[in-house]
């Protein structure tokens, strides 16, 4: 199992802008045939305002999933609109390592 893990940083005053934008991405990878993953807001401490996270089965499923942002140019808007709004972006893969 490979997770994608992906964290905002909003620039000051934008974490709700943050927020919709990634909703519109989901909602978009949901339109895409891509699974729409899950958001998680900040409470409190230290760290990204926001993080979504998609589990694929395999890294084969990961990479076909990334094709098809790549080849999207509705997402490639969605992502730049995304960044206009950040302070600081991560992407990270994990693999889990008990399967």
């Amino acid at each position: 199992m490979i997770i994608e893990i992906t964290s905002y940083y909003a620039r000051d005053g934008q974490a709700d802008a943050v927020l919709d934008q990634r909703r519109q991405a989901t909602a978009l990878r949901t339109r895409l045939g891509l699974p729409p993953g899950r958001i998680f807001r900040k409470l409190e401490g230290a760290g990204p305002d926001l993080r979504w996270e998609c589990v694929f089965a395999t890294r084969d499923d990961y990479d076909r999933d990334m094709a098809v942002r790549v080849a999207s140019s509705e997402f490639a808007a969605t992502r730049q609109a995304m960044h206009a709004l950040l302070e600081r972006f991560e992407r990270h893969l994990q693999q889990d390592m008990d399967d």
